[in-house]
């Protein structure tokens, strides 16, 4: 891997990144976890397609195609439709070599109101991350990854208890090295894990793989934590839906789902 990044990805050109050991997931050592590579494309979404001040992304879903290695990557970007009021993105991730993108995003972007107009929302509906301390994540066979790059605490459940759970997550290290977190850099690489955070049947017995990644937002998130509240629900025909709500200490900020491929393992 060469030196040490001290974030998740280092920047390595235009639209090239160089993936760190921090992006790494728990279940092969050479992928990544789907929500490092999921905020770098929302990052890039806002960067690279104009970054209209006046847009703010709304939702964005995620195909997750093949593994995402852990190794140079390039983000392409192109605006599908643009519009007075709304705009569709897309990006694609292309790691270095490969014939094609090994995930894909679209995104709706929304233009922001010119005056404030009148506010609708909720308030706290989870106890804060203050009130519990670090939760330890499940058995990972390697040293750095995503496990600890993020920093958890649960409300509710815990990563080696079955069934719907919430938890606060917080970035250890940058998005990408040097530069400072953005807000949404801070929901997108925490909502992919709403499958595990709720994960209603045994890892040593079943594999439940998300490949895909849908996330409203409403309100971009305030300060460093965000929470993940979610529920896994699993049909007999092993299609599953893990549904999440999105928080930040103010209140909810959005909603995430994943369709799950669920099936015994080996």
């Amino acid at each position: 891997m060469g030196e040490a990044i001290e974030g998740f990805y280092e920047r390595v050109g235009d639209g090239r990144y160089r993936a760190s050991e921090f992006t790494r997931g728990p279940w092969d050592a050479r992928a990544q976890h789907a929500g490092p590579p999921a905020a770098l494309l929302g990052r890039e979404i806002e960067e690279r397609t104009g970054a209209r001040e006046d847009m703010r992304l709304a939702r964005v879903t995620y195909e997750i195609l093949r593994p995402v290695p852990i190794g140079p990557l390039r983000v392409v970007t192109e605006v599908v439709r643009a519009g007075r009021g709304t705009e569709l993105v897309a990006a694609e991730l292309v790691p270095e070599g490969a014939d094609g993108p090994v995930m894909t995003a679209r995104a709706l972007r929304v233009r922001v109101a010119g005056e404030p107009g009148p506010a609708v929302a909720e308030g706290p509906k989870v106890a804060p991350p203050g009130e519990v301390g670090e939760t330890p994540f499940f058995g990972v066979p390697w040293d750095v990854g995503y496990h600890t790059a993020m920093e958890s605490r649960f409300t509710e459940g815990a990563w080696t208890r079955l069934g719907p759970g919430t938890c606060w997550m917080r970035m250890r290290v940058p998005l990408v090295a040097g530069d400072e977190p953005r807000p949404l850099d801070r929901v997108l690489v925490a909502a992919d894990s709403g499958n595990g955070i709720s994960n209603t049947l045994d890892f040593e017995r079943w594999v439940f793989v998300n490949p895909d990644l849908t996330v409203h937002l409403h309100r971009y998130p305030v300060g460093e934590w965000v929470c993940v509240s979610a529920r896994t629900s699993v049909d007999p025909a092993g299609i599953g839906l893990a549904d999440s709500s999105l928080h930040d200490e103010k209140g909810p900020i959005g909603r995430g789902a994943q369709s799950l491929f669920v099936t015994p393992r080996g």
